[in-house]
């Protein structure tokens, strides 16, 4: 027995049900109806309500207060086992194909890709996915900046992605992007296009490596949520789009979950009888109505971060590292230097007196971002104690896409099929942490969880 656990993140329970209903979903339907049904509770709420921090939950069955990993990389320093360390304890191998914030310890068996926005977790086997790794992260990184990716390392890619299972399907839809670009406003759909390209390479490896347990990640729909949630229910905003708007983005969160309504088809193609399919999404996502009062959520991201650092005052000798959306992080020689630049990042001021920045210290390495929400009127500068100079909120500063109009909800899907699992839909919610021990069950490893499996109980049968 062999198990794929599709790793949509932030999908939602209740839209998922929607879509189902409207027909928009036949294979999510599939699914669904052959599976054991459950939504799960992540137990947190906000700050500590963040992909990054449940993926851990449901790889490790640890809380957040367990496993204290709070920012987007904490996740390679655990030393907590994942799923994937159990199976290769048992001498069986794993294909983690993106999956957030994890890590391949000592130890493990088979392949492993970590997810785009990882500075720390290398991929194993060593150099084998380099080329997809360095443009991929270039993309995603960058996220609306135009990254700066050479011609050869365009052709190291195409090689690459020939040799790992590029699928003309995909390379059709990717001459359709291009030619629909050229008539219309539709370069979001650019990562559904980044979609199918990890799910031809996540293919490629499992046929070839026949992997006892594998997981495949994905992001593209949870950002749809969060950036075009307005323009697909327009209704429940008080901060109204613009008509082009919901033109351009009215369908974008129907078409994401489409899109993977597609690679669910083919999962339950690629598995049998006697294997396991899983569908976890961690947490969800609703609208976010709470900044409507005052305009809506914008987030901004730093120009150029030679010029930001230079204006700040802080020192060379740092390394950076783009996270995710606003955030960053900064390497450097010692804590001293790290502390130094903290306080001069922070130091900084908006004209009416706002902190445009954050700068949070672990050991010699920064976590920083713009932490400026509500853009700044007309050409409000940004003033540097150390340097004595100031700039322009919007020189230093751009705004990511549309206003943030989806937050995080705690409710997840969590759906599975198996052989010996009856397709029935559990009442209430059951805890995030109860994921990892029946993954474990249904991979057929031990390991020692507070919770236990939704599979033990005797009425169900999992074969190792």
């Amino acid at each position: 027995m062999s198990t794929i656990v599709l790793e949509f993140n932030e999908l939602s329970p209740a839209l998922l049900d929607r879509f189902i209903a409207a027909g928009h979903l036949p294979n999510f339907q599939r699914f669904r109806d052959a599976a054991l049904v459950a939504v799960t509770d992540a137990e947190e709420q906000a700050p500590n309500l963040e992909p990054w921090i449940q993926w851990i939950t449901v790889h490790t069955g640890l809380s957040y207060a367990e496993h204290g990993c709070f920012k987007l990389n904490d996740g390679g320093t655990l030393a907590a086992p994942r799923i994937w360390d159990l199976v290769s304890r048992s001498g069986r191998g794993n294909w983690i194909c993106g999956s957030m914030n994890a890590a391949a310890r000592p130890g493990f068996l088979g392949h492993f890709l970590p997810d785009p926005w990882a500075t720390e977790p290398t991929a194993l086997p060593p150099g084998h996915f380099e080329p997809y790794i360095d443009l991929v992260r270039a993309y995603v990184h960058e996220h609306s900046a135009r990254p700066e990716v050479s011609a050869g390392e365009f052709a190291r890619f195409g090689r690459f992605m020939l040799a790992h299972g590029l699928s003309v399907s995909s390379v059709l839809a990717a001459v359709r992007q291009l030619a629909q670009e050229r008539r219309a406003d539709v370069k979001w759909r650019r990562a559904m296009i980044l979609d199918r390209l990890q799910w031809d390479l996540f293919r490629s490896v499992h046929r070839s490596a026949r992997p006892h347990f594998a997981t495949f990640f994905i992001n593209s729909t949870a950002h749809f949520q969060h950036f075009h949630w307005r323009e697909f229910e327009p209704g429940l905003f008080t901060v109204q789009p613009s008509e082009a708007d919901r033109r351009t983005y009215g369908d974008t969160v129907l078409e994401g979950y489409r899109n993977m309504d597609r690679m669910v088809g083919q999962a339950l193609g690629m598995t049998g009888e006697g294997d396991g399919l899983v569908l976890v999404t961690a947490l969800s996502q609703q609208p976010m109505l709470t900044h409507e009062d005052d305009g809506g959520r914008q987030i901004f991201r730093h120009r150029d971060i030679d010029r930001l650092l230079a204006f700040a005052g802080v020192a060379p000798g740092w390394t950076y590292a783009p996270v995710m959306s606003q955030q960053f992080l900064l390497h450097f020689e010692s804590e001293e230097a790290a502390a130094a630049a903290a306080g001069r990042i922070e130091a900084l001021r908006l004209a009416d007196g706002r902190q445009p920045m954050w700068a949070r210290r672990q050991g010699p390495t920064l976590d920083a971002g713009c932490m400026i929400e509500q853009a700044p009127t007309g050409d409000m500068a940004v003033i540097s104690p150390a340097t004595n100079t100031g700039a322009a909120f919007l020189d230093l500063f751009y705004p990511l896409e549309a206003l943030r109009s989806g937050r995080h909800h705690p409710d997840g899907a969590f759906w599975i099929k198996g052989p010996g699992i009856a397709a029935r839909r559990l009442p209430g919610r059951v805890s995030l942490r109860a994921v990892a021990p029946t993954l474990a069950d249904l991979a057929g490893v031990e390991g020692h969880f507070a919770m236990p499996s939704l599979l033990a109980g005797g009425e169900l049968e999992i074969a190792a």
